[in-house]
């Protein structure tokens, strides 16, 4: 049973439903029409990565077993659109053996609002909804603790969606084509930013908490943790670490770099820096030791394709994994991250390189460049609105005029 199906449980509102609820997509009248135009989009975006995320926020299933899940229905046209929507995230439907699987990572705790299932939840078929329950579904995210970006997301993904079905004539129209600031959505430019700004004490605290030998944790798995920090600290989004390959990995101007699928499809070249290129190897080196047969069994060219991370199962890793490995890793760091732990967000880290390397006396437009920022006003934004370095603060000083003693009076003059 899909995620779908699971979302469409008990309790149910069905008064919206335009389709059956007992078919492979509960409430909705052409399931395979719906799912081959979703998989046509999808397909349209270079970057796999980008395609899971997007399907994954949605609420559509992107892991190969969950889909499997999916395909227990007679109807060769869903079998089809189940097939081609697997084809466009670059998954296999063939199962593989699950020995020394880890248990699966919890849910978001967002997922039962992601837009499919909580259409789902309602028996509302998607293609009859309109902008007044797009309205609600927001409104219900916001009830629930979405941030504004996420919230702010997930509309700009559902709109896409929508405009793409709209133009192959399934939707008559767009119901996510809202006012964005009407809704609150659009932060002021002038606004600081929320994310956490870490220090070097911080992030230099983070690293070796990663690396740090721990409770049942092999050598792979405690040089894969140094490897995620360290890609992180390159300013590198948590998607763009997701689908990075082996091939992407090379050597270029005598220093190793990685070939980065940026944003819009634009490709960019991240060097490494000497902690990067240190933590990258390692684990390399101790990932390799383990899989020369797989190697010799699966040739040169393919051990190339492979994800430049994996799981232990040697899977590509997803966002939530990641966001969850860095989260764990900042809780086990101690004092130094106690207070911002649990605020720990990939972005912090994007924010960190881009705070640093300004304050170091990098140029605006390098550091644009390395972290693929679509305009130098963005970059500029993200250090501007960033919490300042206390150095470049006056605080210190009306603190010290506070604290400092009254001066004693003098004696009188005659």
């Amino acid at each position: 049973m899909s995620d779908i199906e699971r979302a469409s449980g008990d309790g149910v509102d069905t008064r919206k439903t335009g389709g059956p609820q007992d078919g492979p997509w509960p409430g909705v009248e052409d399931p395979a029409g719906l799912l081959g135009e979703i998989a046509e989009w999808l397909a349209a975006y270079g970057n796999a990565a980008t395609r899971r995320t997007y399907a994954e926020g949605l609420g559509l299933p992107v892991g190969a077993a969950d889909i499997r899940e999916w395909t227990g229905h007679d109807d060769p046209a869903w079998a089809h659109a189940v097939l081609k929507y697997a084809t466009a995230l670059g998954l296999s439907l063939h199962p593989v053996g699950d020995r020394h699987r880890p248990p699966p990572a919890p849910r978001g705790r967002l997922r039962h609002l992601h837009w499919f299932r909580w259409c789902a939840q309602r028996g509302l078929d998607p293609l009859r909804a309109r902008s007044t329950d797009v309205k609600t579904w927001l409104a219900q995210l916001a009830d629930a603790g979405a941030a504004v970006s996420t919230r702010d997301r997930l509309l700009a993904t559902v709109k896409a969606l929508y405009t793409h079905l709209a133009d192959a004539g399934l939707a008559t129209g767009n119901p996510a084509a809202l006012d964005r600031r009407r809704l609150g959505l659009v932060i002021a430019r002038d606004s600081a930013t929320s994310t956490v700004t870490l220090t070097i004490r911080q992030v230099r605290a983070l690293y070796t908490a990663a690396v740090a030998p721990r409770r049942g944790a092999s050598p792979v798995d405690t040089t894969r943790a140094g490897a995620v920090v360290a890609l992180f600290t390159l300013g590198l989004r948590v998607s763009e670490i997701c689908g990075l390959d082996r091939a992407d990995l090379h050597v270029t101007r005598g220093r190793r770099a990685l070939r980065v699928a940026g944003k819009g499809g634009k490709t960019r070249i991240v060097y490494l820096h000497a902690l990067a290129d240190t933590a990258l190897m390692d684990y390399l080196h101790h990932r390799d030791s383990r899989s020369t047969e797989v190697v010799r069994a699966q040739g040169q060219a393919a051990w190339r394709a492979q994800p430049l991370l994996t799981t232990r199962t040697g899977n590509r890793y997803q966002r939530q994994a990641l966001w969850q490995l860095l989260r764990r890793t900042a809780a086990s760091a101690g004092d130094a991250l106690r207070d911002v732990a649990d605020a720990m967000h990939p972005h912090a880290l994007r924010h960190f390189y881009v705070t640093t390397a300004v304050e170091a006396g990098a140029e605006m437009v390098h550091v644009q460049a390395d972290v693929g920022h679509s305009s130098l006003d963005t970059t500029e934004q993200v250090y501007n609105h960033a919490a300042r370095d206390p150095a470049r603060s006056a605080a210190d000083l009306v603190g010290q005029a506070l604290l400092a003693p009254e001066p004693t009076a003098g004696p009188l003059s005659p």
